[in-house]
């Protein structure tokens, strides 16, 4: 950083300091232009004067007001302007104490809006011009007196234009401090709902499996002795419950894993394709399940399929712990128009599938997974005993039936 930048920096991090040098400046300047001549015996003949004492003391106050120009723009604005007045009345010959009042008019206007501006820019220009044309000693017509009006409306609008570029600046800024407050609130949804996503699988996957190897290791509990097959039979269903359930969080945590981790499983989600096998699951553990389907040949979008699929999954687990073990299920799969619907009833006697008492989060989850496809999800005690879960999901993806809304 070089010597005047440095100086630069420490004059805006002390404005005092630096109204005090303008002040100074200013002073200085019009000082030297007091002693300035440009008006001789035989017309224009540029010459040195002695200036008047009192408009050395006019000049010197208007520029100590300039001290104070951030502080209190239009008291300075006011002063500096008796001072002009006054001394384009009684100067003989004539100071240019009129720049004190062209800064503080710059400085009104740099702070103020465009309408005030254009007020009291208008109100300088016309009292101090009018003042010295109407009572100063020398004709109307002086050059002199046509330079404040002209150098008033240059400070004026100078302020304004400053003024302009600072609220383009800053509105640039505030627009780029709310854009980028934007994404990372748009990075923090998309967390949310994908932490979101991965608890739901985590659930179904976790419940699903654990209570099938809870019924199937009951089984194998209750006929070790007296029916040794069976119970072999049962052991090998908990254990080929353990392994789907290790490689569907196998699965589900890869997701989690940072670049540069070992390679993630890609072996495709679960759907509606593997729903033959998951209720044979069910009916290996003792559950009696139904399925029926007229959805063949439907192309569901993957994160349709897979909601479908979790849908029916945690329907039946909710079945196998909560209907008691006589219950039998039925599964449907139907394509109704634009909407593919999920139904999984049953006719347990069990407690009520929809009682949360004990922290359960099965129906909360479904239901969350179904809104956010933009479905429906109506759970309930079917009349006579049982329960019903009924999912209706759309069959065209999220962001194609936005487009298609937008006119």
């Amino acid at each position: 950083m070089t010597s005047f930048d440095r100086a630069r920096c420490h004059l805006h991090a002390h404005p005092f300091a630096l109204d005090a040098a303008l002040a100074a400046g200013v002073l200085a300047c019009m000082v030297a232009g007091s002693f300035v001549e440009p008006h001789g015996p035989e017309g224009i003949d540029w010459g040195l004067r002695t200036p008047d004492p009192l408009s050395l003391v006019l000049m010197t106050l208007g520029a100590a007001a300039l001290v104070f120009r951030r502080h209190a723009p239009r008291t300075v604005l006011a002063l500096v302007g008796g001072v002009s007045v006054a001394e384009s009345v009684t100067g003989d010959p004539r100071a240019p104490a009129a720049m004190c009042a062209v800064v503080a008019l710059y400085t009104v206007a740099s702070t103020t809006d465009r309408p005030t501006t254009w007020r009291i820019g208008l109100l300088t220009m016309t009292v101090l011009t009018g003042c010295a044309m109407v009572a100063g000693p020398l004709p109307w017509y002086a050059q002199e007196n046509l330079a404040i009006f002209a150098w008033t409306g240059i400070g004026a609008t100078a302020g304004d234009a400053v003024r302009s570029r600072r609220a383009f600046v800053q509105a640039i800024r505030e627009r780029a401090e709310r854009a980028e407050r934007t994404r990372e609130e748009e990075a923090r949804r998309r967390v949310a709902e994908e932490r979101l996503r991965i608890a739901r699988d985590l659930h179904d996957v976790v419940a699903h499996h654990i209570a099938l190897v809870n019924v199937q290791a009951g089984v194998a509990a209750h006929v070790m002795d007296k029916r040794p097959d069976q119970a072999k039979e049962a052991l090998a269903h908990v254990r080929e419950a353990s392994r789907s359930a290790l490689g569907e969080l196998r699965a589900t945590v890869g997701l989690l894993r940072q670049s540069g981790d070992p390679e993630a499983p890609t072996e495709p989600a679960p759907g509606l394709d593997r729903l033959d096998e998951l209720a044979g699951t069910f009916r290996n553990a003792g559950l009696r399940v139904e399925v029926a389907r007229t959805d063949q040949g439907t192309g569901l979008p993957a994160a349709v399929d897979l909601a479908a699929f979790r849908v029916i999954q945690e329907a039946l687990t909710n079945v196998q712990k909560h209907a008691g073990t006589d219950a039998r299920a039925e599964v449907s799969v139907v394509r109704v128009g634009p909407h593919i619907e999920i139904t999984v009833l049953d006719d347990g006697s069990g407690e009520d599938q929809s009682d949360t008492s004990g922290g359960g989060h099965g129906l909360l989850g479904m239901r969350e997974r179904v809104a956010a496809l933009r479905g429906t999800l109506t759970t309930g005690p079917r009349y006579g005993g049982g329960f019903r879960v009924h999912a209706i999901l759309p069959v065209e993806p999220r962001t194609s039936a936005a487009q298609d809304s937008r006119p």
